[in-house]
């Protein structure tokens, strides 16, 4: 048997947790620049608020039915999603727990009583609410996609179901396949959906779980398509994977906080994101031997802009700032055209070796020793210990020169939270 713990609303669960006044009220959590809605609390969902709708267009909605609204705070989501996780490995043994995504994770139930997993899942709901401040459903079942399934219905009902359900019979199964539309099942989106309710006739769960293999292989994305149904049949074929803690890739993008003009304003913001992956890439004790940058130009009529784009190889594996940053800013150089007004810019690193394994050439200049591990690991340590506490949103410290003072650029977030549980001036207050 498999469970997936999902947090509730995840997001706006992190908001409340330290706003308990807005228990039971309707909040919504905007997307970067407070573009969309990216998360809604039940109550915003029956005020008629949809997912991934423009904050413009919803927000005399949000003012008409006294409805909060926040920016994202990644930085308090971050925390507050690992000390779930953390939780669920205390509970449940790490070598148990898979995690999916910032608020779900598996767990490998297999060698559990099917007679005790009710109360084993209303335990472990309990259990990391009581810890963390977030509440949680908890859906198990013989197959990942059956415990999908159980985990939302459990939500569609949370008073009836207390969160929790378990399909562990065949009857209960079919129960709940038959009253699944086709499009909620894991792993069917809406092409697939729609094809095979107008060409096929199938509906609802039950339905497809009812297909032959070899129609779902020439159907439905071959192999793909083949593991969904069996696993709609109680057959496990989506086995607990190793939680991945290696990136083999390393990105940070941010849209503008407003258009963009200047070429050292683009520097600035290029600067700032190859410092932030840099630090990742340490953090994973990783080198980059791919370094890509690209900057978005806005143009009217047109949904994605105009990207330009260019990347350079690494002769000397590198996870050092400094070297990461000439190697960037030479590129904006030949990326920028005066004129156009540019809506957003990203840094890719690519290539990634473990950086104890880099190894130097005869002619190396210093870019693949040691010479400035101790100070990336001096500066880092400085800004994770004593991260910036005036009112700026400046994220570290001690940064680079070439990340810019002012950064009137950045991405706008009108209505973030404290971030309560990583910042020390921004401690919650108990009155």
């Amino acid at each position: 048997m498999k469970a997936i713990v999902d947090c509730n609303n995840f997001y706006c669960s992190c908001e409340r947790l330290f706003v308990p006044q807005l228990d039971r009220k309707p909040i919504v959590v905007l997307s970067n620049n407070d573009g969309c809605v990216i998360s809604r609390s039940d109550e915003a969902k029956t005020s008629g608020v949809q997912m991934g709708v423009p904050f413009f267009e919803v927000r005399s909605l949000l003012q008409q039915e006294g409805i909060t609204w926040f920016s994202s705070n990644y930085e308090l989501y971050g925390d507050l999603s690992w000390r779930v996780m953390e939780t669920l490995r205390l509970l449940m043994g790490e070598a148990r727990v898979e995690v999916y995504s910032v608020d779900e994770a598996f767990i490998d139930l297999d060698d559990m009583g099917t007679e005790a997993l009710a109360a084993l899942g209303l335990s472990i709901r309990e259990r990391v609410e009581q810890w963390t401040g977030i509440r949680v459903s908890v859906g198990v079942g013989p197959t990942k996609t059956l415990a999908k399934l159980a985990n939302r219905l459990a939500k569609k009902d949370k008073l009836r179901t207390r969160c929790v359900m378990v399909l562990s019979d065949l009857p209960a199964i079919e129960t709940a396949l038959r009253k699944t539309a086709v499009g909620d099942l894991w792993g069917i989106g809406r092409r697939y959906a729609r094809k095979l309710q107008e060409q096929w006739s199938i509906y609802d769960g039950w339905q497809l779980a009812s297909v032959s293999e070899e129609f779902a292989h020439a159907h439905l994305g071959g192999v793909v398509g083949k593991r969904l149904v069996r696993e709609l049949r109680g057959i496990p074929s989506k086995e607990m994977e190793e939680e991945r803690t290696q990136k083999k890739m390393i990105a940070t993008t941010r849209m503008f906080g407003r258009k963009v003009y200047a070429l050292t304003e683009i520097k600035e913001a290029i600067a700032t994101y190859v410092a932030r992956a840099a630090e990742k890439l340490r953090r994973q004790y990783s080198a980059a031997t791919e370094l890509s940058v690209f900057i978005i130009a806005h143009e009217e009529g047109s949904r994605f802009g105009k990207a330009y784009s260019d990347h350079c190889i690494l002769t000397n594996p590198s996870a050092d700032t400094g070297v990461l940053l000439h190697k960037a800013l030479a590129l904006v150089e030949t990326l920028y055209r005066s004129g156009p007004a540019y809506k957003k810019a990203g840094v890719l690193l690519g290539g990634l070796v473990p950086a104890s394994s880099r190894q130097a050439s005869l002619f190396d200049q210093g870019e693949a020793t040691d010479d400035r591990a101790g100070l990336m690991l001096a500066i880092d340590n400085i800004n994770f210990s004593l991260p910036l506490q005036s009112a700026s949103r400046h994220d570290s410290i001690l940064r680079f020169a070439a990340t810019g003072t002012n950064r009137a650029w950045k991405m706008k977030q009108a209505r973030r939270s404290a971030r309560y549980t990583t910042r020390w001036r921004e401690l919650p207050v108990v009155h």
